[in-house]
């Protein structure tokens, strides 16, 4: 790696990045806030999608879950490269290495365009092939089919939407990720019941005046406008705010070694979403083990729900990651660890409130879902025995998730890609395996939280393996507080 630090673009020398010079815990709010609404809202989108398919029928809803592992594992990708992107580019960035930062960012973008014609591909040869190998009826299949071709074919929207604003938060611009993630998903909201019902629906009680009619795949259609628009408004604020970038592909060749690089801290974070797909995946299998299929669609239903715990934790770490990174990179401990104790308060008190609305409003949440043609009082019966079980095991999730992004942050993906396989393929699945064994849907349930107990021993035992390492070496730096230097 070149240690030449060549001039800035206009402006970016004039002043130290604020990531290396603001007081942490304003630094923390700053940078994270913005990230925590766009993703409560998007997190809203993601549940309100749901709901408006459930009123579609019960087999819709399963479509969509039965869809749901593929679907991650295309947000993955493009999520996993730009944790790679993000981490380079706020190091270069703390080590004023201006021109390396430009070229982080434009491989960045490169790959996103290589991501996208992948799952292209995907689209066209393997939608069918992998809806033909879930244990779900005809019906589901096919709508399930429908709803992965639409989302594989227009999956540029995502790709470019999350690298153009992980070129923002790299260089602390959190604020217009917050209004791009925001429009794309109001966008989505008000596209879904547009497309997916027909005029004269009554949706909770009111009649549709018009609309398009074309169910889960309206669905689909609604999830894709919202990303291109989010993608759209995600390249406008790069080119016309972002003055620590410059991103121009005259002449542009991919560099090997820097996407090695973007890589070597990604592909972990890739391979955890796809550990996450397998894992769903097999649970779903376990589930429809069972002569009553409503596990199958509480577990649908819980997925949903879920985001909207934990995308705002994911929103903070958003945050964090570039700050301990740039802190990494400018050689300051006392502002790394600052800030990574901040972020394990905020989350895990985050989490204990998700923890008891969980718990304690189970009937209210699975009330706003309630999928047409199903059996309710099987649903409510299960799915209120799943929420107060899974809820156990968010406090713990939280301490977890904030050591991987430190992990990512520092470029040791790897670490949370070997807590993320052994919680999720080597506990997590034979664990439930095991409980369905008893013939009872709720016992399986218990596995979540026994797997998150072994995923915080692990996630603390490699966190102090690595902070002897690489971050005990580092000299205390500057004050955090104070000047803020």
């Amino acid at each position: 790696m070149t240690t030449d630090k060549k001039a800035a673009p206009a402006g970016a020398q004039s002043k130290e990045n604020k990531m290396g010079t603001m007081p942490v815990g304003k630094l923390l709010v700053t940078m994270s806030v913005p990230m925590i609404m766009s993703m409560l809202v998007q997190a809203l989108y993601n549940v309100v999608d749901s709901i408006f398919v459930a009123k579609v029928s019960q087999d819709a809803l399963d479509a969509v879950g039965a869809a749901f592992p593929v679907q991650n594992i295309l947000i993955g990708v493009g999520t996993g490269t730009a944790v790679g992107v993000n981490a380079l580019l706020s190091r270069s960035l703390g080590q004023k290495n201006f021109d390396r930062a430009n070229n982080i960012a434009k491989n960045g973008v490169f790959l996103a365009l290589v991501s996208y014609l992948i799952f292209v591909l995907f689209g066209f040869f393997g939608a069918e092939a992998y809806m033909n190998s879930c244990d779900v009826n005809g019906n589901v299949k096919q709508l399930g089919v429908d709803y992965l071709k639409i989302v594989c074919f227009f999956s540029f929207g995502v790709y470019f939407q999350i690298t153009f604003e992980r070129l923002l938060q790299a260089t602390g611009r959190t604020i217009y990720t917050m209004f791009t993630q925001g429009i794309g998903a109001v966008i989505n909201i008000i596209l879904d019941p547009i497309f997916i019902f027909s005029g004269g629906d009554s949706i909770f009680g009111f009649e549709m005046p018009f609309g398009l009619g074309l169910g889960v795949a309206g669905a689909a259609y609604a999830t894709v406008i919202g990303q291109i628009v989010a993608a759209l408004l995600a390249v406008t604020f790069n080119l016309l705010r972002n003055k620590d970038i410059k991103l121009s592909f005259r002449g542009f060749r991919p560099d090997i070694r820097l996407i090695g690089g973007i890589y070597a801290i990604g592909v972990p974070s890739v391979i955890m979403v796809g550990i996450g797909s397998v894992m769903t995946y097999f649970m779903q299998s376990i589930l429809n083990g069972f002569e009553d299929k409503m596990g199958y669609t509480v577990y649908n239903v819980y997925f949903k729900l879920q985001s909207f715990f934990f995308m705002p934790m994911f929103g903070m770490n958003n945050g964090l990651i570039p700050i301990m990174a740039y802190n990494y990179g400018a050689g300051n401990r006392k502002r790394m660890m600052a800030t990574m104790r901040l972020a394990m308060i905020g989350g895990f008190c985050f989490l204990v409130i998700g923890c008891l609305v969980m718990r304690f409003a189970a009937h209210g949440l699975l009330g706003i879902f309630e999928p047409k043609g199903c059996n309710l009082d099987s649903f409510y019966t299960v799915g209120e025995k799943a929420l107060a079980t899974i809820s156990l095991s968010l406090p713990i999730a939280s301490i977890c998730i904030v050591i991987g992004s430190v992990f990512q942050a520092l470029g040791k993906g790897v670490n949370s890609m070997m807590v993320s396989a052994a919680r999720q393929l080597l506990v997590l699945i034979p664990a439930a395996y095991l409980l369905a064994q008893t013939g009872r849907v709720s016992a399986v349930w218990w596995s979540f939280p026994i797997a998150e107990l072994m995923s915080i021993a692990v996630s603390l035992l490699l966190f102090v393996m690595m902070y002897r390492k690489m971050i005990k070496p580092i000299p205390d730096g500057a004050p955090v507080r104070g000047t803020g230097r």
